[in-house]
């Protein structure tokens, strides 16, 4: 493999029910940083059907310098062989030399498929990109052996150079609506050999929780908190605060909390207006998920918490007297409007 050939990076803009992905303007986002720090283009597939004009001047506003566009009828739901030949083909016309992929249940099914057939690395949930001065390799950042290290990873000898990276990770860059791309086609054959699979119906399961990621404000819990009764009391100062709850990996384990609650390197990444957090030590792991947050509030009893060194507000105290008390005052506040 001469990597010399592969110049470039390509973003994979998932696209679901005619609408294009939250992850697809965060690896944007990424992507911009690694194309120019490289001082290379940076391109973004679109896979489906009926895609519109407005889809790919949305992509170039967010920091693309080229949209390639695969249209098809048999793309307009996603399925795993007739995605990833297209994705290998766009790998192997173009020869990018880095793809980006979002650790989604679409990305996580597509991206080891077609690191494979162009036989090439992948590094799977990356929560750090950057490129090394010295080689213009691509260092790639994850959590490793359960989350306790964050292990750095290159593909020094292949390309493309692969990464899935984890929704709410990177920073989408803001719309800029006077950007120039260029709009390309990407000639795509599917075949009936690729059909191997026939979606009869999709059904969409409404979810009965809003998902963390969303939130603009968070009320996160640790183990600090001592019991699942104690976590409990924090729906209400959450109601209160117009957010939702979340928790600490320690929480999670213990189940008090569902996984999907879970903030930090084994858990979701976040970035709400206001992050509280109640009884939560901040063991790095931790901080890693929420370390973006626009406003931190920390509250632990223990004064020499490493919470403390990331919180813009700290208040030393048991957080199981502060929660019911705080409700109280939120409450009567609202009444005296």
């Amino acid at each position: 493999m001469d990597i010399s050939e592969y110049k470039g990076v390509l973003v994979f803009a998932e696209r679901r029910a005619g609408t294009i992905q939250k992850i697809a303007y965060e690896l944007l986002g990424i992507g911009r940083t690694i194309a120019d720090a490289l001082g290379q283009p940076l391109a973004a597939l679109v896979v489906g059907s009926g895609i519109k004009d407005a889809e790919a001047a949305d992509l170039i506003a967010s920091g693309a310098d080229e949209v390639v566009v695969a249209d098809a009828p048999e793309l307009a739901a996603y399925v795993t062989e007739p995605y990833a030949k297209v994705l290998t083909q766009a790998i192997r016309e173009r020869k990018p030399g880095v793809v980006f992929v979002g650790a989604t249940t679409i990305g996580r099914d597509l991206a080891p498929r077609v690191s494979a057939r162009v036989h090439t690395g992948l590094t799977a949930d990356c929560t750090g990109l950057a490129v090394e001065d010295a080689t213009n390799n691509l260092l790639m950042t994850r959590p490793a052996f359960g989350g306790n290290i964050m292990a750095t990873i290159v593909c020094p000898e292949h390309r493309p150079q692969m990464s899935t990276v984890r929704p709410g990770v990177m920073r989408r860059l803001d719309k800029d609506p006077s950007r120039k791309g260029e709009v390309s086609r990407l000639d795509v054959k599917i075949e009936k050999a690729d059909l191997n699979v026939e979606i009869l119906e999709a059904v969409v399961e409404k979810a009965a929780r809003k998902n963390i990621e969303e939130a603009s404000v968070l009320v996160s819990g640790g183990r600090g908190l001592g019991s699942p009764e104690n976590y409990a009391k924090l729906s209400p100062l959450a109601e209160e605060l117009g957010g939702l709850v979340s928790a600490s990996r320690a929480v999670v384990d213990a189940g008090w909390a569902a996984p999907d609650r879970q903030v930090g390197q084994t858990g979701k990444t976040v970035r709400p207006d206001l992050y509280l957090a109640l009884g939560i030590s901040g063991m790095i792991q931790h901080i890693a998920g929420m370390e973006d947050s626009d406003y931190i509030v920390a509250v632990n009893k223990n004064p020499d918490a490493p919470i403390f060194e990331f919180a813009d507000v700290g208040i030393v105290t048991d957080a199981n007297k502060l929660v019911p008390a705080l409700v109280e005052e939120l409450r009567t506040a609202k009444l005296e409007r």
